[in-house]
């Protein structure tokens, strides 16, 4: 029966099983390891009761939501309140086609692999303004305000960011970045300071943009509980909320695997030997960790402070990393001999 079906067809069928398979479970253990992370930062044991070290506890969680009723509060948008949890988790999940995790495994090498992250990447901001909006919630609504702020103010200095990596590495293609890394890990781009001398800032402020825009602490504005219960979620229940829940980490997982291709050579070892999917992995766990030690470490800051930090530091500093690596780019070529890409 197998015969009559396109190996492309199945190839790609087995790139989406394994998809959602990955995202599910980034989404159930990444949770465990920020609860137990949470509890060694505060001093107490955290998950323990549900299987050993509280390894099930996720699993019990996912069924607790799974059998939750999904309620539809009165006066709601029902269209758009039944399609934002469907908006935010699709096109996160279709981040992962392009992502490079080892050398040819990605379901699709795209030439605009970068281009195409931050296109889907979009829909993250427009279905929590919409989930916040047909809620008819007034914390949810203020919430879906700061939420489209905080996306613009710090979209611009992450495109700004990756716009100096493209002069850096001339192309799009996530496969292509990764290869151009090659050879130890001096020829990763975080150490290339020829061509952008303030590289490992250029990082920092990817790092940054990434945290505010996953809506990870202390940039969580849109979810203050303080504040706004839960944010724009506070009407959704089950697996409503479910979707948003996973759509999160699902970005968390996205965002550092983006910083491990464009600034950490990808699956390469670091030692210049024995490249493969488990470095990648390695160097893209490190980083999701550091994200849950900063959101355990670092208090929750005022929101015009949190836009204040990206219009008056960040954008200027991003717009001063671009200006110097065009110049280091234009004077590394015609010290070389050779001719701008």
């Amino acid at each position: 029966m197998l015969n009559f079906i396109h190996p492309e067809l199945l190839r790609l069928a087995a790139f989406l099983g394994g998809t959602l398979a990955f995202v599910g479970f980034n989404a159930a253990y990444i949770v465990w390891v920020e609860r137990k992370a949470a509890g060694r930062f505060q001093r107490r044991p955290g998950p323990t009761e549900v299987g050993p070290a509280g390894l099930l506890q996720p699993v019990a969680d996912g069924l607790k939501l799974l059998s939750k009723q999904i309620l539809l509060p009165p006066g709601v948008d029902a269209v758009l309140f039944r399609m934002s949890p469907v908006m935010i988790l699709v096109p996160t999940i279709l981040c992962f086609v392009v992502l490079p995790f080892g050398d040819g495994i990605a379901p699709r090498n795209l030439n605009l692999g970068l281009l195409a992250i931050f296109a889907f990447g979009a829909f993250n901001v427009m279905a929590l303004m919409l989930a916040g909006w047909s809620s008819r919630n007034k914390y949810a609504i203020i919430s879906s305000a700061r939420v489209v702020s905080q996306n613009v103010a710090y979209e611009i200095p992450m495109l700004l960011v990756v716009t100096t990596m493209l002069m850096v590495t001339g192309t799009m293609n996530l496969d292509e970045i990764v290869r151009a890394q090659d050879g130890g890990f001096w020829n990763w781009n975080i150490l290339r300071l020829s061509q952008n001398p303030l590289m490992p800032v250029t990082f920092l402020v990817f790092y940054v943009c990434m945290l505010a825009e996953t809506n990870r602490a202390p940039f969580d504005m849109a979810e203050a509980e303080s504040e706004l219960v839960a944010g724009s979620l506070t009407e959704y229940s089950g697996m409503g909320f479910g979707n948003f829940f996973m759509a999160e980490y699902a970005n968390i997982v996205i965002g550092c695997s983006l910083a491990t291709v464009l600034f950490f050579g990808g699956w390469q070892c670091p030692f210049g030997a024995f490249p493969g999917v488990w470095w990648f992995l390695a160097k893209m766990y490190a980083l999701c960790f550091s994200v849950i030690w900063v959101r355990w470490t670092f208090p929750r800051t005022q929101f015009y402070a949190l836009l204040n930090l990206s219009w008056k530091i960040l954008i200027p500093l991003s717009l001063a990393t671009l200006v110097l690596s065009s110049v280091a780019i234009k004077l590394f070529h015609s010290f070389k001999g050779v001719p701008p890409a």
